[in-house]
């Protein structure tokens, strides 16, 4: 068992390191845009007047940096060829997202909001795995250059991780003669919405509360009468893209169905699956930074004449620090390994 990283991958990494000294860092220093960095940043980034949002012009840099990113080839990294992209596995991604986190707050990758120089595109996955052609060629391309965004919408107030308890519920309604459906329920930290041109909404079609299948995925437009995103929740980390939704008498025709009827739960896991084990990576990263950092300050901090390295007390918490980290690298990356062993279908057999 070789844990070495891939000599192609080690070359990878240095030509992101290249491309983000060379296009994003003067972008990040030209403007002014270190607001959006340094301590003025929350306030830089949030519009607390209009509910504590991101402000436009935050938005604009990130959209700015990913346009260089992808005509440099390094957004769509982890999506097909056929897509633009490189087929970049999980583990490569695991590896990726931590290396950029370990550099610090910058442009390059952003945890308050998943941006990225190397793009996430879970809904992507989803379309490609589960979207019908017409709908393949309505919204992949699109996504990828932002002139469309899916929000994801699958937690609900009463039901976070338990998905198959979701209370949303969808029954077949014709309306002006179209076959479709109405739509009713509550969501919770749909992230997105703001600027979202679909949500793609879970709700039950049939079964009971608690069973795996039943539960169907649609693309509903935003705005849709009867969608009304009722508050956007402030976290500790502003600025909030994150809001509660309500569903009252929502309609949509039979082709916003979006993968098979009462097969939604396979959608949502394959969403987790891309998205979750990148935010497990770059969370690491970050606290490689943090652990780097203290490392860095208690060799520089003398007082007395004595650095505080040099104490037992200062020692053992960050030598614990450094094993836990290391012990966390060790299972995002098997674990980002067997995914890569993992068909989609062979997670479908599962559920």
């Amino acid at each position: 068992m070789d844990f070495t990283l891939p000599v192609d991958l080690i070359a990878y990494l240095d030509e992101l390191d290249q491309f983000i000294e060379s296009e994003i860092v003067p972008l990040q220093n030209c403007d002014d845009n270190m607001r959006f960095f340094d301590h003025r940043r929350e306030w830089a980034r949030t519009d607390f007047d209009k509910g504590g949002l991101p402000r436009p012009e935050w938005e604009a840099l990130l959209r700015e940096a990913k346009a260089r990113a992808d005509k440099a080839g390094h957004l769509r990294f982890a999506l097909p060829n056929e897509y633009g992209g490189k087929d970049g596995s999980n583990l490569w991604m695991a590896v990726i997202r931590e290396h950029f986190a370990a550099k610090g707050l910058g442009l390059h990758n952003d945890l308050q909001n998943e941006h990225s120089i190397v793009g996430n595109f879970p809904v992507v996955h989803m379309m490609h795995h589960y979207g019908r052609d017409d709908q393949k060629r309505d919204f992949i391309e699109s996504q990828c250059t932002g002139r469309r965004r899916i929000a994801f919408g699958l937690t609900e107030p009463r039901h976070g991780s338990d998905a198959t308890h979701l209370e949303t519920r969808a029954a077949r309604e014709t309306r002006n003669g179209v076959a479709g459906w109405r739509i009713d329920g509550e969501k919770m930290w749909i992230t997105g919405m703001h600027n979202a041109t679909h949500c793609a909404l879970f709700a039950r079609t049939s079964g009971a509360d608690g069973d795996a299948k039943g539960i169907t995925c649609f693309l509903v437009p935003n705005p849709t009468p009867g969608l009304v995103i009722e508050e956007y929740l402030w976290t500790f980390n502003m600025p909030t893209d994150h809001p509660r939704l309500s569903l009252t008498n929502v309609w949509v025709p039979d082709d916003a169905l979006f993968g098979t009827l009462g097969g939604g739960l396979a959608l949502a896991q394959c969403f987790v699956h891309e998205n979750r084990i990148r935010q497990a990576a770059s969370s690491l990263g970050a606290a490689v930074y943090c652990i780097e950092e203290s490392v860095r300050y208690a060799r520089e901090r003398k007082p007395f004449g004595q650095a505080l390295a040099t104490n037992q007390a200062i020692q053992f918490p960050l030598v614990e620090l450094a094993t836990q980290a290391e012990m966390l690298r060790l299972l995002i990356r098997k674990t980002a390994w067997e995914m890569d062993r993992m068909s989609q279908r062979d997670v479908e057999s599962t559920l």
